[in-house]
């Protein structure tokens, strides 16, 4: 999963629900109490999230022994008005990219 970011304060572009999908589509057995640490939120409102996103149909779930493999339903429409058409597909897309090239540039500090 990488580094836990740094806490922030005000709004974000970004839904606690697309900052667990993503981190969902990184890893399809992580760990619930991993996503709450890399998302900042508490391992209850991650529970609650893919709660939601599985009732949506954006995600589905098997139990292997004790731990979770997550699916993704890449086809599966974007629920607001103004992206119709657009798929989890392509926002995990975008996000992936959007994390390579951060990778490829240097740290600064």
């Amino acid at each position: 999963m990488g580094a836990v970011p740094e806490p922030h304060a005000g709004w974000t572009f970004l839904t606690n629900h697309a900052r667990v999908l993503a981190a969902i589509a990184d890893d399809p057995t992580v760990r619930i109490r991993d996503i709450a640490a890399h998302c900042r939120l508490t391992e209850r409102a991650v529970q609650r999230i893919i709660a939601d996103l599985e009732e949506a149909g954006y995600l589905s779930h098997t139990r292997q022994g004790r731990s979770n493999t997550y699916r993704i339903e890449p086809g599966t429409p974007l629920r607001h008005p103004a992206e119709a058409g657009v798929t989890v597909a392509t926002l995990l897309a975008v996000l992936a990219q959007h994390d390579e090239q951060r990778g490829q540039q240097p740290q600064h500090r």
